[in-house]
């Protein structure tokens, strides 16, 4: 009787990881270039009662055994790398990437990160920043003259500057890829750090490479599907539930077999 509260205990415990990641999943539903995650488990242990396959005292072979499951554990909760649905917002530094591929961030500590939104601003030496001002890699500055920025798919960076009509090409962006993007790790603020699950990225222009092109004016949006996210939900409070009947169950058949009277 005990062993089966401890198995709906690991139910529970697994229930409540699940919905932890649900509402993280919810609570960035618009978070540009946000990927969801999903929480993945796995069965514990079996205790072997009976063997499948062991001969009997009678010398037949049993064909199914008795095997009893201790359970469930979380193994992994991996974020889901789906292209976002697209937001156009005429902005000049809002910049999608149309396929597979990362934008570089240069952190303040001089390691570079990786991210999916390309949310882009100018800080006050012109140069191209995300939304705490980290620096885009390669580093872009753009003149204090310019008039409009243009941006090509293949990453090219050319403005208009006053009194010439003629653009001038003042970067190029570079992206990254990765073998396992599943593998990254998460760093809050958009940002990736890669592992060795990873692997090292690879860079190259945008449209080479197996890399996506670039849309200027556009954000992607949060791959999170609210619909899918509030059935998850239900299902793992469901569960929740279920789980905490099955304590329930056991500790009044514990209490019943304490109450036996001769």
């Amino acid at each position: 009787m005990i062993r089966s509260l401890f198995i709906a205990a690991t139910g529970m415990e697994a229930q409540k990881l699940n919905i932890d990641v649900i509402s993280n999943n919810l609570a960035n539903v618009n978070t540009a270039g946000y990927k969801k995650s999903r929480a993945d488990f796995q069965e514990l242990l079996y205790q072997d009662l009976k063997t499948p396959g062991a001969t009997s005292a009678e010398g037949a072979q049993i064909p199914s055994g008795i095997q009893v499951g201790l359970g469930v554990r979380p193994v992994a909760v991996q974020k889901v790398f789906l292209q976002g649905d697209f937001a156009h917002t005429g902005n000049n530094l809002d910049l999608v990437i149309e396929g597979d591929g990362f934008f570089q961030i240069l952190k303040p500590d001089g390691e570079i990160a990786y991210s999916r939104s390309g949310a882009f601003k100018l800080d006050s030496e012109g140069r191209i920043v995300n939304s705490d001002g980290y620096s885009l890699e390669p580093s872009i500055t753009i003149p204090a003259n310019t008039l409009s920025i243009t941006v090509g798919s293949d990453g090219k960076v050319t403005v208009l500057q006053a009194g010439s009509n003629k653009p001038t090409e003042i970067g190029q962006i570079e992206l990254a890829r990765f073998i396992n993007p599943g593998g990254l790790k998460a760093l809050g603020k958009n940002l990736f750090a890669p592992t060795g699950s990873s692997g090292e990225a690879t860079t190259a222009n945008p449209g080479s490479d197996g890399l996506g092109t670039i849309a200027q004016g556009f954000i992607e949006l949060s791959n999170v599907n609210i619909v899918e996210e509030m059935v998850n939900m239900i299902v793992s409070q469901r569960a929740y539930e279920i789980n905490s009947k099955a304590v329930q169950a056991s500790d009044d058949m514990l209490h019943i077999a304490n109450n036996l009277r001769r």
